[in-house]
């Protein structure tokens, strides 16, 4: 009997070590995610990391529709926030190279009938947030419809913080303003100039000016947290959904697209790139404090260089994050007001430069 005993446990051992050795390692990067969904109480996320332009994760987390209990999925859209400002800045410096928009200019030149402080003001210091321009003031009306000549005399109206080019100040309405301007230099509602001149040459399918009547595959429903409690985002009129200060659509798979055309000459020359992804300086030739080029924040994680930016709007926050030497782009699209994606995107980025992660 003991004999016996002994061969069954030798035999039960040589079952049981091959499922033992058969369990999947844990997954880091999708524990880490997971975890923060947690902490931050998102009801869903997706993730894409692309390593030299090629995506080597796209991923859903939770629900896109707390309703409907929809899964989020890579193809799932996302309101963009200002991470749609780079857009703006990249439909600015097309303009730019082809000679019909110059940095330099002031802005009168496009907005004669504007007030005299604006003639001091240049393309430049708009699209680096050095200008003086503020933002939407307390008493704005985010359910009324403006129209655009109405909204440009709403910005018009507003005194400048600072003489233009000596500080920086983060300002939606600058970005506002480079729309209209688009608009008066092509003819063109900015929105239609980005689908003409960059979505729709790169194949980013789902990307679009945000439109919540029409009905849209896929999209996901934004949500802000009221008492720990999710709630449903809150409504604005169809106008302010238009601005091109971040009132755009897209998915993961629309910025895996974005990412890539990015290490090309397709939307721009590398010198105009790079200029944007430089701190702009300001009229005493030092660094804007805000470490802002145009559309994007230059900055540093870990010694790593990464230029990023994050998106908040309508129960959306968003975030993109470049590691432009080790080539290295992480996006976090969530649809959760007031969550930290940069934490979420910084986080992964560091497992994959630091730890090793793999895909």
């Amino acid at each position: 009997m003991h004999r016996l005993n002994v061969v069954g446990f030798l035999v039960g051992l040589l079952i049981a070590t091959p499922l033992l050795a058969a369990e999947p390692a844990i997954d880091p990067v999708n524990a880490f995610v997971r975890a923060e969904m947690q902490n931050q109480h998102i009801p869903g996320l997706t993730l894409l990391v692309s390593k030299n332009g090629r995506p080597i994760r796209t991923e859903g987390y939770g629900l896109s529709n707390l309703e409907l209990h929809v899964p989020a999925k890579p193809d799932t859209i996302f309101e963009s926030g200002s991470v749609g400002k780079q857009f703006t800045a990249t439909a600015i410096m097309l303009l730019v190279e082809e000679g019909k928009v110059r940095l330099d200019d002031p802005i009168t030149r496009y907005f004669p009938q504007a007030p005299a402080t604006w003639s001091q003001v240049t393309v430049r210091e708009l699209l680096s947030h050095t200008a003086g321009f503020t933002d939407y003031p307390a008493d704005f009306d985010e359910q009324k419809n403006y129209t655009e000549t109405e909204l440009l005399q709403l910005v018009e109206a507003l005194p400048l913080a600072y003489p233009p080019g000596t500080n920086w100040s983060y300002s939606n309405l600058g970005y506002l303003t480079l729309g209209i301007l688009i608009h008066k230099v092509t003819g063109q509602f900015y929105g239609d100039f980005l689908q003409e001149r960059i979505f729709r040459p790169l194949g980013m399918s789902t990307a679009r000016i945000i439109n919540e009547a029409d009905i849209i595959p896929n999209r996901s429903a934004g949500y802000r947290l009221v008492k720990g409690e999710w709630k449903n985002q809150e409504w604005v009129s169809p106008s302010l959904n238009t601005t091109a200060d971040g009132s755009l659509y897209f998915s993961i798979l629309d910025l895996a697209k974005w990412d890539a055309a990015l290490y090309t000459d397709r939307l721009l020359k590398q010198a105009s790139l790079t200029q944007m992804w430089t701190v702009a300086p300001l009229r005493d030739g030092k660094e804007n404090a805000g470490h802002y080029g145009y559309g994007w924040f230059i900055g540093f994680q870990d010694g790593h260089r990464v230029i990023e930016h994050e998106g908040s709007w309508q129960g959306f926050e968003t975030q993109i994050s470049r590691y432009l030497d080790d080539q290295l782009t992480v996006v976090v699209l969530t649809n959760l007001g007031a969550s930290k994606p940069d934490q979420i995107a910084h986080g992964v980025g560091r497992l994959y430069l630091q730890n090793g992660a793999t895909p």
